[in-house]
């Protein structure tokens, strides 16, 4: 089944999980021409190995904790801690506890 995506101007809850954490998966929120948003759902120990992102992005954790590495750092990010990083900058995250964080990502143009 195809997953839907918000649509301009509809309102989308981007509220913690809690209870419903465990049961949870990734999902892309929105994708537009130039912009896209995921929650990202980790459980504890659980990891997303080293990337880049072709453009800009913004980490947000929504609950949770959540070790954000880079080549350079490693730091901790808590509920409402937010991180942003340059265009193709390597990173990894690892849940050290069951976690969601709102990924934000700059796709399409990137002049």
């Amino acid at each position: 089944m195809a997953q839907t995506h918000a649509q301009s101007g509809q309102v989308v809850s981007v509220r913690p999980l809690g209870e419903h954490l465990k049961d949870a998966k990734t999902t892309a929120i929105l994708k537009a021409e130039e912009l896209e948003i995921v929650r990202v759902v980790l459980l504890a120990g659980h990891e997303m190995r080293e990337h880049k992102a072709p453009g800009e992005i913004t980490v947000q954790c929504i609950e949770g904790r959540i070790e954000f590495r880079t080549p350079e750092t490693s730091q901790r990010l808590g509920p409402g801690d937010l991180v942003h990083l340059r265009s193709k900058e390597p990173h990894a995250l690892r849940a050290i506890t069951d976690s969601s964080a709102l990924v934000t990502m700059r796709v399409g143009r990137t002049n």
